[in-house]
């Protein structure tokens, strides 16, 4: 018998979320992960979180990574990079995997800011 969501995981949230279904690109960023590049879409996002599904099995609780949130290609001066970790991965049927990110600081390129500048998300 399945545990209810609220019992298996407790509700550790700040902000609320919002289904939105948004390509994302998602990347280790410790060199001892093995290199790779996801591209799923989105199932729901708050201000500080994204959670997605992927048929990646790399993923790991407390992964740090590098979430480029919403992607449409590697050259659009509007994508925004986040710096983020694994807080969660759910197995799902048919071999996926469901997977939240909490985004912990936001590295700016454009907005009037400075290359490689760093604020806090």
């Amino acid at each position: 018998m399945a545990e209810p969501i609220g019992q298996k995981y407790p509700d550790k949230r700040r902000s609320r979320r919002a289904k939105i279904a948004k390509p994302l690109r998602v990347r280790p960023s410790e060199p001892r992960d093995e290199h790779f590049e996801d591209m799923p879409i989105s199932v729901n996002a708050s201000k500080d979180g994204v959670y997605f599904h992927t048929r990646r099995a790399n993923y790991y609780k407390g992964m740090r990574v590098f979430v480029t949130f919403p992607f449409s290609s590697a050259h659009d001066p509007m994508n925004c990079e986040y710096v983020g970790e694994v807080v969660r991965v759910e197995s799902l049927p048919n071999g996926r995997f469901g997977v939240a990110l909490h985004l912990s600081m936001t590295l700016n390129y454009g907005a009037g800011a400075s290359p490689g500048s760093i604020s806090r998300a």
